[in-house]
């Protein structure tokens, strides 16, 4: 019965021990506002600015499964190269060695009233009151998250206490020292450390358990140091799971984290065993602290990295080879097929890959935009295939694109996430409207082909000057909304005044001509379908700068139409600068063409 209440005991405060780092990591990654995985993300090809940035990311977050996920997920998203996610890998094992320092704290010893307030025992339910208070009494974001950070503090150390509470009586049973001297075989200390960690899929909860177990007295350095080694390998299960499913990179990556952890454990036990059967350390068999044990945990992961830092390359020529190129299966993916629901875990980080599928669809409309144009001169039915393909992955995208915010929508999201969830579903959905006139105009030029039937050559030029601004437009939204840039958000609308002006020119000239029968019926209504559907994408290119506009602003609720008016008065200098260049660039040309043609 004695037995049964210690493991029940043991095992109450395991659950709080887990849920508490669960709440902490959740808490701190909702605080942080995906900047920590956007830092991640803007990564540069320096190992050593990789390693640090990974050390400081799992630090934060306090767990390097989690930061190794979010690495699969990065570069399963196809936003962190295998290259760059070697250098987070192995900062995240640096970073994830913090935890077992702050758990260190309960070893603290000492008459001072200072060092006292250090102690968790102290101030973990001080921690925890507030905490709660926060969580909820508070109505804003930031300070509910504030508040589960230090509710998951004090529960992370009620879960230790009770933990440790409960296996003290064990220090005087014969079982359970004869249990952990069978640890000292370095085989089964490691599968022991392994397999546990593997269970709990953490590597700071299992030292935490390794932590509480020390007040028995009887873990040793070497029952310890190779079930502190099997930890680091069992820890790689979580990215192995989150890569099933994922592309080859990605697996990779898990590859790279698996490798290195196994080739550093193999290395330090070589070295650890060999110097003691030549020489011996003093303190092998002497009871370790829960600070020797983070102090262990930090060398070996440190020395490690230090130690691997020259092997990178060949680091990644490993993973290469444990997850093989398939010469029989095609590799090209759609744009949007990696959309990836292990970001949510970072809302913002799963926003900004969103963001990067849609500013893709955007230049997929823009190709097909493009291409039409060349089908009014020379109607090849390969191209015309290749736009109805695009056309196809532009319809797939949005229902993958819209899928994939709606169920981050219904996720718990900050008001700004979830004002950026409403304009991303709004500019993909003037992307796809461009995918369509894109198309309406190819079914303008199939027309004539199939009339057999070829605008005039100024008719020809009129499209060309039309086509050449709206395609400008388009870049331009593209642009404005992959880099967020105001400026070109800005000039988006003057350019698509100059549009308006330039359609309602070429069709009121159109029509001048078929007056006086200088054009035949079959070819007009082709040419004014045109001119129509190249105004409306521009009107969908200015919808965008508008959004943007919009969500940049610090009144929120701007009226675009209020907007709009008030620019085309000229009351800003730049909206009239912008205009006069996009006249002299588009709408001159069209006047210089001459009503008819000579």
């Amino acid at each position: 019965m004695e037995y049964f209440n210690i493991l029940v005991s043991m095992l109450g405060g395991l659950a709080l021990f887990l849920y508490g780092m669960s709440l902490l990591g959740s808490g701190l990654e909702k605080a942080s506002g995906g900047r920590l995985e956007k830092t991640l993300e803007k990564m540069s090809n320096n190992l050593f600015k990789s390693i640090l940035l990974g050390a400081v990311v799992t630090g934060a977050i306090q767990s390097s499964s989690a930061t190794t996920v979010i690495v699969v997920g990065l570069v399963n998203a196809r936003i962190l190269s295998l290259k760059q996610a070697i250098g987070v890998i192995m900062g995240a094992n640096i970073g994830t060695t913090i935890t077992a320092h702050i758990i260190r704290l309960t070893d603290l010893q000492s008459s001072s009233f200072i060092l006292s307030l250090l102690k968790p025992e102290t101030w973990a339910p001080v921690v925890s009151i507030i905490g709660i208070i926060l969580f909820m009494s508070s109505k804003k974001h930031s300070k509910k998250d504030l508040g589960q950070i230090l509710l998951g503090f004090g529960i992370l150390f009620t879960g230790l206490f009770a933990m440790s509470d409960a296996v003290e009586p064990l220090k005087d049973l014969p079982q359970f020292a004869q249990l952990f001297q069978a640890f000292t075989n370095p085989v089964l200390g490691v599968l022991a450390g392994a397999i546990v960690t593997a269970i709990v899929q953490s590597s700071s909860a299992s030292i935490g358990i390794l932590q509480a177990l020390t007040v028995t007295g009887q873990i040793t350095y070497a029952s310890a140091i190779p079930i502190i080694l099997g930890q680091n390998i069992g820890t790689c299960i979580t990215p192995i799971m989150a890569s099933i499913g994922a592309s080859k990179n990605a697996k990779r990556s898990a590859a790279v984290h698996l490798s290195f952890n196994i080739i550093g454990t193999l290395v330090f036990l070589v070295g650890i065993y060999a110097w003691q059967a030549l020489i011996g350390f003093g303190f092998w068999n002497n009871p370790m602290n829960s600070g020797d044990i983070a102090n262990f945990h930090t060398v070996f992961n440190l020395t490690v990295t230090a130690l691997l830092i020259p092997f990178a390359g060949l680091l990644e020529k490993l993973a290469c080879s444990l997850v093989r190129d398939d010469p029989s299966e095609d590799d090209t993916v759609s744009i949007g097929a990696d959309l990836d629901e292990r970001l949510f875990v970072s809302p913002g980080l799963a926003l900004q890959h969103a963001g990067s599928c849609i500013a893709e669809m955007g230049r997929l409309a823009q190709k097909n935009l493009k291409r039409v144009v060349a089908l009014f001169d020379n109607y090849d039915l390969k191209q015309v295939e290749k736009i109805k393909e695009r056309e196809n992955v532009l319809d797939r995208l949005e229902d993958r694109v819209s899928s994939y915010l709606i169920q981050l929508s219904e996720r718990e999201i900050t008001d700004t996430e979830s004002r950026r969830v409403s304009m991303l579903m709004q500019v993909q959905s003037e992307f796809e409207r461009v995918g369509d006139y894109a198309i309406n105009i190819m079914e303008c030029a199939e027309r004539l082909f199939e009339s057999d039937i070829k605008f005039s050559p100024i008719a020809r030029s009129e499209i060309e000057v039309i086509s050449a601004a709206v395609y400008e437009a388009m870049e331009q939204a593209i642009n404005a909304f992959a880099k967020n840039d105001m400026n070109l958000a800005n000039s988006i609308e003057p350019l698509e005044e100059i549009i308006d002006a330039v359609e309602e020119t070429l069709k009121e000239r159109h029509i001048d001509r078929l007056k006086n029968g200088q054009c035949s019926v079959d070819a007009a209504f082709p040419f004014v379908e045109s001119l129509a559907n190249y105004e409306r994408i521009a009107d969908h290119c200015a919808n965008v700068g508008m959004y943007l506009i919009s969500e940049g602003a610090e009144n929120r609720n701007i009226d675009r139409h209020e907007y709009r008016r008030m620019l085309h008065m000229g009351l800003t200098e730049y909206y009239a600068d912008l205009y006069k260049q996009y006249k002299e660039k588009y709408f001159n040309p069209v006047m210089q063409l001459g009503p008819t043609e000579k």
